[in-house]
């Protein structure tokens, strides 16, 4: 990797507590992100979030939202190992009426090879 290209790397659950700990003590931020050699603006930002928020925990989030819950996942296994030569498409319909939202072919096929079944 070349020199001018910049890497992201997130601090640990463990360094970003002692960060907070040390600006807890009453250290600047300038002092603190020089120790952990880190940039001001990281350190700053991960100061102002702990006292907004209590915690210095990083969220998680997948991007995309869920078509279906696990409960819809297992209805879906349920109808189809009920009647099994449905096919993909049969089986969507069901559910779309019993959950009251579109569900696509697709979506039941990969449900169904998640349960070890085909479609």
């Amino acid at each position: 990797m070349a020199n001018n290209e910049s890497v992201r790397r997130h601090l640990d659950a463990f360094t970003r507590g002692r960060i907070i700990g040390k600006l807890e003590e009453g250290r600047s931020v300038t002092s603190v992100a020089a120790e952990f050699g880190t940039a001001h603006s990281i350190v700053s930002r991960l100061w102002r979030q702990f006292q907004t928020t209590g915690t210095a925990i990083r969220g998680f989030s997948s991007g995309h939202p869920r078509g279906t819950t696990p409960a819809d996942d297992r209805y879906i296994v349920l109808q189809a190992r009920r009647n099994r030569r449905q096919t993909a498409g049969e089986i969507a319909r069901h559910p779309t009426q019993a959950i009251g939202r579109p569900i696509s072919r697709f979506t039941v096929a990969r449900k169904l090879h998640g349960g070890g079944m085909f479609a």
